[in-house]
């Protein structure tokens, strides 16, 4: 069993159908099989819908929004110590406070980070990346 947390770039791969997306597709799939667990923060997916939003539209926002909470992840609240945590390394580390939210739950989960957004490059010292 492997643990995973899906960043904002993993999201908009998969609900655009994108390459790099078929990763995510997978690991969505197969973990009932394998008892994988995976997650999202709430920054997160907000992340995933105002872009959505804003490039889109209302409708693919809203429908991406609606989908991700009938897929198979834990999605996990910004709590105060999450909160603490991810500016603490958004203050040591070159990335958007979002970001900071995903390492800071992929730490507290023992999780690999699922992201191709190149930001993350600066944490792969303190946090596993499975790169798509």
């Amino acid at each position: 069993m492997t643990n995973y947390v899906l960043d904002t770039f993993a999201l908009f791969a998969y609900f655009q159908g994108e390459k790099s997306g078929v990763p995510v597709r997978q690991l969505l799939e197969n973990c009932p099989t394998t008892g994988d667990l995976i997650s999202v923060s709430l920054i997160s997916a907000g992340e995933l819908y105002y872009i959505l939003k804003r490039k889109q539209g209302l409708i693919p926002a809203e429908q991406s929004w609606n989908d991700l909470h009938r897929l198979p992840v834990m999605l996990k609240l910004a709590t105060e110590a999450r909160i603490l945590a991810a500016a603490r390394i958004k203050a040591d580390y070159a990335l958007s406070y979002a970001d900071a939210f995903c390492v800071a739950l992929a730490q507290e989960l023992a999780s690999q980070v699922v992201t191709g957004d190149p930001e993350f490059k600066t944490v792969e010292s303190i946090v596993p990346v499975m790169w798509l």
